[in-house]
């Protein structure tokens, strides 16, 4: 018999997503249809997260999931727990029902993961655990550049040629930042980016999480198996840059003359509980990479 009050298994309970989701999307509207987004192309959240959630007759009414983030710090390979979606209905918070299931999934992490990640608007919440918060940057390049090629496309998911692109990139990607970077990591990045514009460069072999903005370019993320210089990514885009923002650390992407801000991500903070190497470093977890 399990020692654990709270964990529960999507595959031993085929009603559980379900459950579970009537309680996310309260708490995070929209949540649903990006868990979709992502399952229709081959990298299901049921897959990746494992729930701890604790019922009131049959309802969910607290949540905390953990994921396994593979990622790169400091140029050191490690898997990283990532914390994600936590919520309590409305209903049935100051109760201490969300420090019960809390406390579990610490204990359940602590046999083994070295370093928990997590992002929130509300750091207090996660205080009292041990986790701490960890400042990010961003980082802008004036450059004043227009490419002399359209080489980047639009990824359509409907067509499965794309999506095989997309699974392959993922599996072999190189760490978009020796700092701080993911790799051989799915579910998470397709629920975070699947649902947005990801655009492909054919001869770059390469996926870019990117928007542009009259002429300023923000980058969130590269999905490739070599980082390549920023001059080559610019090259192949037609119009006018004036200005990059980039959000990861951007010391592969050969650029110099680099402006550093602090910055939280959509009002968000990065928390780490446990060992961090890159704490006191200059980056950011990606977007893709959010939880």
């Amino acid at each position: 018999m399990s020692q654990y009050r709270f964990k529960q298994s999507f595959s031993g309970d085929s009603s559980l997503s379900n459950k579970l989701f009537d309680l996310l999307e309260v708490t995070f509207p929209g949540l649903s249809s990006l868990a979709e987004c992502a399952r229709k192309i081959g990298a299901s959240w049921e897959t990746a997260s494992t729930p701890f959630i604790r019922f009131h007759d049959d309802i969910a009414i607290t949540h905390v999931g953990v994921l396994e983030i593979p990622m790169q710090i400091m140029g050191q390979r490690l898997t990283v727990g990532g914390i994600h979606a936590v919520a309590t209905r409305l209903e049935f918070r100051r109760r201490g029902y969300y420090r019960e299931v809390m406390e579990e999934v610490l204990e359940y992490c602590d046999c083994f993961y070295e370093t928990l990640v997590l992002t929130t608007s509300q750091p207090e919440f996660y205080l009292p655990f041990g986790f701490r918060v960890v400042k990010e940057h961003i980082f802008k390049v004036k450059c004043g550049f227009r490419g002399s090629t359209d080489s980047f496309r639009r990824l359509d998911f409907t067509d499965t040629r794309d999506c095989t692109l997309l699974h392959r990139l993922l599996e072999t990607r190189a760490p978009v930042s020796n700092i701080v970077g993911v790799v051989k990591e799915k579910p998470l990045f397709c629920v975070n980016e699947a649902s947005r514009p990801l655009y492909y460069a054919e001869d770059l072999d390469l996926i870019a999480c990117m928007e542009t903005e009259n002429t300023r370019l923000h980058l969130f993320d590269l999905v490739t198996t070599q980082i390549c210089p920023l001059k080559n990514i610019l090259a192949r885009m037609p119009q006018l840059i004036e200005e990059v923002v980039i959000y990861f650390s951007p010391e592969l992407l050969s650029v110099k003359d680099v402006q550093t801000f602090a910055h939280a991500f959509d009002e968000t903070v990065l928390m780490v509980r446990g060992k961090f190497t890159a704490e006191g470093e200059k980056f950011m977890l990606p977007r893709s990479a959010r939880c």
